[in-house]
């Protein structure tokens, strides 16, 4: 078997790939906005044409054609499972938007326990997730959240994104010093375990609170996700078109509970007039709740 080294090598001296033309180009873009949502305008394109191109290479394949019939044929899917993992955004890090976080922490301390069995529980959702950074942060901060108020309870964070390979590294759960760096010393310490490859590893008491899905964000309105009371959706939505936007904040607002908080990405979404929403008033944190309906 070649070793990775070699391969790479020889992978520089292969003849260049032939140029996308815009025909293959509008193709590969429809597929991709059929399948993720995602808008790619015509500016990324040759973004598109450097992650296609490395796969292919990969793949001892030299024709776009070709790859793009064994990607949209019936027995593409795992092959397009690994392009989608080249293609789709992972950029995050644990702790991004502290404000957001913040706003959450909030949330959780003032929780009542439920009036009919005196329970307190706190249900959150990671979406795209990616990696496992932002899914991670939500359960800290919602666990150091109860642990102040001396609190009882229960809390558990789905956590969905379209990338298997992404996925899979939430569930290890075990990042490099860098990654980690956005971290004081405290909490370092407190949810994570160094590993014997220098690695930091999430302790499992916390990462048993975390279940990571593969979901894509366009099917959601059908799909069997419980009431939330916190969906966390930043830095995804800038990657559709206004409509499909609408389309998502709407989908997303059916799985609140009465009460519940959906947090976006600032500046993501302008003009949302769902009528069971109301904006939470901030200056710095785009934040709405579902309102609670009172009866007669």
């Amino acid at each position: 078997m070649k070793s990775a080294h070699k391969k790479l090598n020889e992978m520089r001296h292969l003849d260049p790939l032939p140029d996308m033309d815009d025909v293959q180009f509008k193709l590969w873009v429809e597929l991709l906005e059929k399948r993720t949502g995602t808008v790619l305008p015509p500016e990324r394109k040759s973004f598109l044409v450097t992650n296609i191109g490395l796969r292919m290479r990969e793949i001892e394949c030299s024709s776009y054609k070709e790859y793009f019939g064994m990607i949209a044929g019936v027995n593409g899917l795992q092959e397009w499972n690994t392009l989608v993992d080249r293609i789709t955004v992972h950029e995050t890090r644990f702790f991004r938007h502290p404000l957001s976080l913040e706003l959450i922490e909030e949330y959780v301390i003032n929780k009542k326990p439920d009036p009919e069995n005196g329970q307190l529980s706190v249900q959150v959702w990671s979406v795209a997730c990616s990696t496992g950074e932002e899914a991670y942060s939500l359960a800290m901060i919602v666990d150091q959240a109860f642990k102040a108020g001396g609190k009882t309870s229960y809390f558990g964070v789905t956590a969905t994104d379209i990338s298997p390979a992404s996925l899979q590294t939430g569930r290890e759960g075990a990042y490099s010093e860098r990654r980690i760096n956005s971290l004081d010393a405290s909490m370092r310490d407190k949810y994570f375990s160094r590993t014997e490859d220098n690695k930091y590893k999430v302790r499992d008491y916390l990462r048993k609170r975390v279940c990571f899905a593969r979901k894509n964000v366009l099917d959601i309105a059908g799909e069997p996700v419980s009431e939330m009371d916190i969906i966390y959706c930043q830095n995804l939505l800038i990657y559709f078109d206004r409509s499909t936007r609408i389309d998502i904040v709407n989908n997303l607002a059916r799985h609140l509970l009465p009460g519940g908080m959906l947090i976006l990405g600032s500046g993501e979404v302008l003009n949302i007039n769902h009528p069971q929403l109301e904006k939470i008033a901030h200056s710095r944190v785009l934040a709405f709740r579902r309102k609670i309906e009172v009866q007669n």
